[in-house]
């Protein structure tokens, strides 16, 4: 309590500096980052790649000189996807460690439960993890959501799955949170223009390793197109109890879970999976040249942490390094803000260009449809 206590003095402290908090984290010879993110758990593996992203991204801007000569820093919290731990992180990071901005809020609900307090510290911050439609309308003014929504990616999915699979029996199975919830809502919008049937759908709570009873469920009702709405240890769980029932549904799942060692984990029966991105397949020739880049700044053991979290932490984290270098003779959170609604697109070579605007804190990034295929450990743009 001491602790909470002191961090939540030392933030609004900083708050009640006025224009003299926008200058934190800058010095003669350093610029100051902070980071949260799960780097324990199963979702560490989507925090610590997103981790290394970032880090990438900044070893690029400190390899060619730095910022205005000012080396770029790095301040990384582990939440461990719990909330609480989220908001004290944040608290430390503005309000103790005083960094410049902030590159990543954690998760969905993570995230979410922080927006007051960044908004009202004004501290420039980036969402690349989790990104909801509420994070920006209306448009926070130091927040930044870069990609695409679960909405807007599961919509698309499912619109996909219409298509080639007409008058299929559907089975869906969510988380019971904001994430699932906002996949829900991507897939109510779907079933508006698309002829959905829906024959089975649950919910489970995060963290749920049997699926052996839904899975029951699903073969019972005869489903032809499965949604997985899990995240890493959810969705291997459904789809290895799928092989056990000697049940083979399409299955579509989302992009928190795309990543090799998904895969790897289920085995052969991960051959064939349905995805959705905004960012490259790493087995594309643009994914490829990304993990040469890695290779020139990352260490032996962070280069294989890679996976599609990576990119997007790296892709975020170079939008915003572009703006605050844009600043180099002013270097404050309102030159960066304005920056980062003026800049000209942001070309990161893993997503499709990055921009924001005046009164649009959303890249809207244009999302595919991938197919997994267990040989390579990776995904590929369908063709159908």
């Amino acid at each position: 309590m001491k602790l909470i206590t002191g961090l939540t003095a030392a933030v609004l402290l900083a708050l009640s500096a006025g224009g003299a908090a926008a200058e934190q984290g800058i010095t003669d010879t350093e610029i100051l980052l902070g980071d949260v993110a799960p780097f324990t758990g199963p979702p560490g593996l989507l925090g610590i790649a997103h981790n290394v992203g970032v880090k990438l991204a900044i070893a690029e801007v400190n390899a060619a000189g730095g910022i205005a000569g000012r080396q770029v820093k790095l301040v990384s919290e582990d939440d461990g996807y719990v909330t609480s731990r989220t908001i004290q992180s944040i608290r430390k990071l503005i309000g103790v460690d005083k960094v410049f901005a902030l590159t990543a809020m954690s998760g969905t609900g993570q995230a979410m439960a922080s927006m007051p307090i960044v908004k009202q510290a004004g501290i420039p911050a980036m969402v690349p993890i989790g990104q909801l439609p509420a994070m920006y309308e209306p448009p926070i003014n130091n927040v930044f959501v870069v990609g695409q929504t679960y909405t807007e990616g599961m919509r698309q999915l499912a619109l996909y799955l219409a298509k080639t699979h007409p008058g299929a029996k559907w089975g869906v199975i969510l988380q019971d949170d904001d994430y699932g919830k906002a996949l829900a809502d991507g897939l109510e919008q779907a079933q508006a223009d698309a002829e959905i049937n829906i024959v089975f759908e649950t919910k489970y709570a995060r963290g749920q390793k049997d699926f052996a009873s839904e899975m029951l469920r699903v073969k019972a009702a005869n489903v032809d197109v499965l949604i997985a709405g899990g995240i890493i240890s959810e969705n291997i769980g459904i789809v290895k109890e799928a092989e056990k029932l000697s049940i083979t549904p399409t299955i579509a799942a989302f992009w928190p879970g795309r990543v090799p060692e998904v895969l790897k984990a289920i085995g052969p029966a991960s051959d064939g999976l349905i995805g959705v991105d905004y960012v490259t397949p790493i087995q594309s020739e643009a994914g490829q040249a990304f993990v040469e880049l890695a290779k020139n700044y990352l260490s032996e053991e962070e280069v294989p942490r890679i996976n599609r979290y990576t990119m997007t932490g790296y892709a975020s984290t170079k939008v915003l390094l572009t703006a605050i270098k844009a600043c180099e003779t002013d270097l404050t959170w309102a030159c960066t803000i304005e920056k980062m609604q003026s800049n000209p697109p942001v070309e990161t070579g893993v997503m499709a260009p990055v921009r924001f605007g005046e009164d649009n804190r959303f890249s809207n990034s244009p999302v595919t449809i991938m197919r997994a295929d267990f040989e390579t450990l990776s995904y590929s743009p369908v063709k159908d």
